[in-house]
C-alpha cells in the first residue's frame, strides 16, 4: 500500500494499481460531469459505478448506521490514520487481494481529516456483471451447484481467517461466469480460525436469509437450500 499526503487529506493506493488517482476521482459530481456514471446502487449509502479507462470502478462513501448516523452521518472521530475504519478495510482488501481470494480489488481510498473529526471514501474495481445471491433468489432458486460454490467460497475465506463483520446474502456476488465474490469488508479481520467465529458468521448469513425472505414478495429459498449450503460449507472446511 502506498500512502501520499495533501492538505488534510491522505491517499491510499494499493501496491497493483496502475492508476494515477487523482482527489477528484471521489467526488461522484466529478464522474457525473463527465457522464462516466453507469450505475448507482442504493443500500446503507449509495454506491457509484464509473467507467475509467473501459473498466468499471465502484465509488462509496463512508456512513455511520444506527442511531449514531442519525446525528453524524459520515463523521468519525479520528485517532490516527491506521485507526481509520477507511485505512482498515482498504489494508485488508489488499491483504486479501495477495491472498488471491475473490474480492472487488482495492484501487484507493481517501481519509479527510478535519481536526477530530475524519470523513472517508473507498474506490475499488466492479465485479463484472456482478448479481448479488439476494437479487438472484428474487426471481428463481439458486441451483445446487451455486449454493455450493457460495459455501466452498466461503469456507475458502474463513480457512484463510477472514471475518466478514456483515456477512450477507447482498454481499454475496456472481460474476457473468457465475464465480462467487465477496465485498464490503468495512470492520472485516484476519483471525486465527476458529470454530466458534466461523459458525457465528454462519449463523449471521442465516439470518440474512430470513430477513431476506421476509422482505420480498417472491424469495427462492428453503430449508434444505439452507441444509445443502451449510453441509457443502463444513465440508469444504475440512477439506
Amino acid at each position: 500500500m502506498k500512502i501520499t499526503t495533501a492538505n488534510n487529506h491522505y491517499l491510499l493506493t494499493s501496491d497493483t494499481n496502475t492508476y494515477a488517482v487523482d482527489l477528484n476521482w471521489f467526488d461522484a459530481q466529478f464522474w457525473q460531469a463527465q457522464n462516466a456514471i453507469v450505475a448507482t446502487k442504493e443500500g446503507r449509502s449509495t454506491a457509484w459505478f464509473f467507467k475509467q479507462d473501459q473498466k468499471v470502478n465502484v465509488l462509496k462513501h463512508y456512513w455511520r448506521g444506527g442511531l449514531v448516523g442519525k446525528v453524524l452521518s459520515d463523521q468519525y472521530l479520528y485517532t490516527g490514520l491506521e485507526n481509520t475504519r477507511v485505512y482498515q478495510e482498504f489494508a485488508l482488501l489488499c491483504q486479501l487481494e495477495k491472498l488471491g481470494l475473490p474480492i472487488s480489488k482495492p484501487i484507493a481510498a481517501k481519509v479527510s481529516r478535519a481536526g477530530l473529526i475524519y470523513r472517508g471514501d473507498l474506490i475499488t474495481e466492479a465485479v463484472s456483471a456482478a448479481q448479488s445471491l439476494c437479487e438472484r433468489l428474487q426471481t428463481r432458486s439458486a441451483t445446487h451447484l451455486e449454493l455450493k460454490n457460495v459455501a466452498t467460497t466461503l469456507a475458502r475465506f474463513h480457512k484463510a481467517g477472514v471475518y466478514h463483520a456483515d456477512l450477507n446474502i447482498n454481499n454475496i456476488l456472481f460474476d457473468e461466469q457465475g464465480e462467487v465474490y465477496l465485498i464490503d469488508f468495512d470492520r472485516g479481520q484476519l483471525k486465527t480460525p476458529s470454530t466458534a467465529w466461523q459458525q457465528a458468521n454462519l449463523s449471521r448469513l442465516q439470518r440474512s436469509f430470513n430477513k431476506e425472505a421476509g422482505k420480498w414478495p417472491t424469495f427462492y429459498f428453503t430449508q434444505e437450500d439452507w441444509q445443502l449450503l451449510q453441509q457443502s460449507y463444513w465440508q469444504a472446511l475440512q477439506n
